[in-house]
């Protein structure tokens, strides 16, 4: 029987440890180093080349980590705009970001009537040495949330320079989710200045919001494309049980609320239906609920053997699911990193490593590596 042991652990920033899943022969441990600790629920994150990442702080901080080290101080340039209000979700940059410096931001603001976190927003920007200037706000989900839950907020630039936005149901008006002249429940497309792509699937349907590109979706907070470019991969949190795994096809309806795996969180029935004709069916789902958060395609040199599968990190009970995926079908779901507790994301870096985020109001980041002797020399201080 496979046992579990940590070699050593030690929570300071900067510090590694050594944690092997088995001890099974020839299995090598994983090595944890955290870059990062003492972030303020930190959401997204992104690598910005071999030396450099970015996490975004709910509150509105963007933090900075540069060879490994955590710097005191947040980029500037977005007070304005977060002062107050707090919300910050994805980030990720233009895909020609090395000439034009752009940066994409999702964020949560007030409705002036309500007063409250209610209205998902995307923004772009541009980079000038520490700072973010040329603020554009280019596109705000409509109508107004009653409540504040459920915004979505992730965000993937596409092959043909599309942008994707997922938009989630607003919680108790989870009906919306069904029809097409709102942005509730909806995964999005728009160009990069925030027009709408000619081919979008509903651009001539009557009535219809011409970002949507899918609908029927409930809180949507994993959005991922294959290295072939072929395969949109999406995941989002269910009720209590039926969290789903999907491939998205424009023009399609998934189904929330009209059909899911789940029930309310009071056990109520939310519907007695799990398929109908129509509506699509996710490749994977879940009961009871693993609250997906982030997610990655795999492709890189640190963990060959993961090449092409997905990598999904989870809230509840807290761990990091490795899928392998066989056309429609997951064949394959190994549990990781349940020591680490809630991950809010995942990401890998140049060299394949993984970057984990960890959730809460004192998250880390910690990168992940296979145990080889060049890890294991010793314990590498870095800022305190």
């Amino acid at each position: 029987m496979a046992r579990y042991f940590a070699c050593f652990i030690l929570s300071v920033a900067g510090f590694v440890w050594a944690y092997p899943e088995k001890t099974d022969p020839g299995v090598k441990p994983y090595v944890f180093e955290t870059l990062a600790e003492g972030l303020d629920h930190p959401w997204g994150i992104a690598v910005i080349s071999a030396r450099e990442i970015w996490v975004t702080e709910r509150a509105g901080g963007i933090r900075r980590i540069y060879d490994g080290q955590l710097d005191s101080q947040p980029l500037t340039g977005l007070e304005t705009i977060f002062a107050g209000q707090g919300g910050l979700l994805d980030l990720v940059l233009h895909p020609d970001f090395a000439t034009n410096s752009r940066v994409y931001f999702s964020y949560v603001v007030s409705d002036p009537d309500q007063l409250k976190l209610n209205t998902l927003v995307v923004a772009r920007a541009r980079l000038d040495k520490a700072t973010f200037v040329d603020l554009d706000v280019i596109f705000t989900a409509l109508p107004s949330r009653k409540t504040s839950a459920h915004y979505g907020g992730r965000m993937l630039f596409l092959p043909d320079g599309t942008l994707m936005i997922t938009s989630g149901d607003a919680f108790n008006q989870r009906e919306k989710a069904q029809t097409l002249d709102n942005h509730f429940g909806k995964i999005l497309r728009l160009n990069d200045d925030g027009t709408i792509p000619a081919d979008n699937p509903f651009v001539t349907t009557h009535g219809a919001l011409s970002e949507i590109y899918s609908y029927g979706h409930r809180n949507m907070q994993g959005l991922v494309l294959t290295n072939a470019g072929t395969t949109i991969y999406q995941h989002e949190h269910g009720p209590k049980g039926g969290d789903e795994l999907n491939i998205l096809s424009p023009a399609k309806n998934y189904g929330w609320p009209a059909i899911t795996y789940g029930v309310d969180y009071s056990g109520a029935v939310i519907s007695p239906f799990t398929e109908k004709d129509g509506m699509e069916q996710p490749i994977k789902y879940w009961v009871p609920s693993i609250a997906p958060s982030g997610m990655v395609f795999y492709s890189g040199d640190e963990f060959p053997q993961w090449d092409g599968n997905l990598l999904i990190s989870a809230l509840v009970p807290g761990d990091l699911r490795r899928l392998i995926v066989s056309g429609k079908s997951v064949v394959t779901e190994e549990i990781l990193f349940a020591h680490l507790g809630r991950l809010r994301n995942v990401a890998t870096d140049f060299d394949g490593r993984l970057l984990l985020v960890t959730d809460g109001e004192k998250g880390q980041v910690i990168r992940v590596t296979q145990g080889t002797s060049r890890h294991l020399k010793g314990r590498v201080r870095g800022p305190s």
